[in-house]
């Protein structure tokens, strides 16, 4: 074979390749998207079993990590992978994708997945979250959020939380607290999703559109906020 004809051949290959690779990676951070939208979907959806209106309704972003600690859980672990949308002035913001390490959920989960939800409840904790590098406890105060589908008689989380955690586990959903995680952004899931690097900022202040793939996530989020707010 001439040598030109295979060099170009490989070329081709590899940028396929490359391609393929590149495709696969995106869909993950889609099918994040597609999955935290489902969380959502999913908790709020239950009779009496959610997040209260009134908590959602005063939260300034909402972050979700949906599968969370998927092959076991050891005090201090690695968490997993969510993505955060936070309140514009245009709406909700376009997702910014992190990471969590470290703390205790105070229990043992074993080789089951949790889905874990976290409210940023003021202005100094979406500081925080801009920051895109926090540990809650430390930098931001945390404390586990009230469940059922209003929180009358309850208002310790207007006072004492700039972040409130909830998990699910074995279809039991509940109040949890997350201190000594750390929350740190995501920058690989970020360049997949975006196709380059966008700052936590950039995306949480709505300074970007969002891409097609956060549709669903922005939707859910959407409607389960705005029928908090009623």
């Amino acid at each position: 074979m001439n040598k030109s004809l295979l060099v170009v051949l490989l070329l081709g290959l590899n940028v396929a390749s490359f391609a393929a690779d590149e495709q696969s990676q995106t869909s993950k951070a889609a099918l994040r998207a597609q999955a935290a939208a489902d969380v959502l979907d999913e908790i709020q959806g239950a009779p009496d079993k959610g997040i209260p209106q009134e908590v959602l309704g005063s939260a300034e972003c909402v972050a979700v990590v949906p599968s969370l600690l998927k092959g076991g859980f050891i005090v201090g672990g690695r968490f997993g992978r969510g993505l955060a949308s936070c309140r514009t002035p245009k709406g909700w913001s376009a997702p910014a994708f992190f990471a969590v390490k470290g703390g205790s959920v105070g229990f043992q989960i074993g080789g089951q997945a949790v889905d874990l939800v976290m409210l940023i409840m003021n202005n100094d904790g979406m500081q925080h979250l801009l920051s895109s590098r926090f540990s809650l406890g430390a930098d931001a105060s945390v404390a586990a959020g009230p469940v059922g589908r209003h929180a009358e008689g309850n208002t310790d989380w207007k006072m004492r939380a700039q972040v409130l955690t909830y998990s699910r586990a074995r279809g039991i959903f509940a109040g949890v607290s997350l201190e000594g995680a750390v929350i740190n952004q995501d920058k690989e899931s970020t360049r997949d999703f975006y196709g380059r690097m966008v700052p936590f900022k950039t995306s949480l202040k709505g300074e970007v559109d969002p891409p097609a793939a956060a549709t669903t996530f922005l939707t859910a989020l959407a409607k389960w906020a705005q029928a908090a707010s009623k």
